[in-house]
């Protein structure tokens, strides 16, 4: 029996945790913001967040379509954080049998989505229960399509845009301005990938997933910064940031 008293999460003592959980178990079209933020807030995970990892596998098991896939993704983001300091102590030890579990009904999953976006956040959670080295700090923000990083030589703060609305890198707000100035990104040649990339490129060509494999060449490619014109690798980059 778990003792939330003595867990804690963003916003202090964890004893509000059950009640999220209840409601979430008891109505499919429930909010998951407010569990989200108590647990996983922007990306930072507590001993709270790691304790509901059992409740994320049944449902993730046994949740309709769509509470599956948000318990998945849920679970890997926490999983991500499995390396921060968060007073759970050795989490991939003490429940190795959910994360096991967890990372088989995301395989699973993974060949059935058609929605690219889905796909790249399941990815993420897949490499977190994994524990792949890099691989979480990569994938994070595809899923966006935007990653926020500094030009490693003048250290410019440039946003990487991956997806939907291109491929490139700027320093100004692409989003409410037309004029800003953008750098195509250069994409890594898929027979020169290795590593993490090399694997996920595979993964996404496998599953019948072209955009996100052509994202991932631009994830492990070439960006120029748009004010002092050096070149970085995107993946990094981000990983630094």
């Amino acid at each position: 029996m778990t003792d939330w008293s003595q867990l804690s999460h963003a916003y202090g003592c964890a004893e509000d945790i059950p009640a999220l959980l209840d409601r979430l178990e008891t109505d499919p079209d429930a909010d998951w913001n407010d569990l989200w933020s108590a647990l996983c807030h922007q990306g930072t995970v507590y001993s709270a967040s790691f304790a509901v990892l059992p409740w994320l596998m049944a449902l993730a098991t046994d949740g309709d379509e769509d509470t599956r896939l948000d318990a998945l993704f849920l679970a890997g983001a926490i999983m991500a954080g499995a390396d921060q300091p968060h007073g759970a102590g050795a989490v991939r030890q003490r429940y190795a049998t959910e994360i096991a579990q967890l990372l088989r009904m995301a395989n699973e999953r993974r060949r059935t989505l058609h929605d690219c976006t889905d796909y790249l956040y399941l990815l993420h959670a897949i490499v977190a229960f994994e524990g792949v080295p890099g691989g979480c700090e990569a994938l994070e923000g595809l899923g966006n399509g935007v990653y926020a990083v500094s030009c490693p030589a003048c250290a410019t703060a440039l946003f990487i845009v991956i997806g939907d609305d291109g491929y490139f890198s700027t320093s100004g707000d692409h989003v409410l301005k037309d004029d800003v100035t953008k750098t195509p990104l250069r994409p890594a040649n898929p027979e020169s990938l290795n590593g993490v990339g090399r694997r996920l490129h595979g993964i996404a060509l496998a599953d019948g997933q072209h955009d996100a494999a052509a994202a991932m060449t631009y994830l492990f490619g070439t960006a120029l910064c748009t004010s002092c014109g050096a070149a970085f690798c995107v993946a990094d980059q981000v990983g630094r940031a």
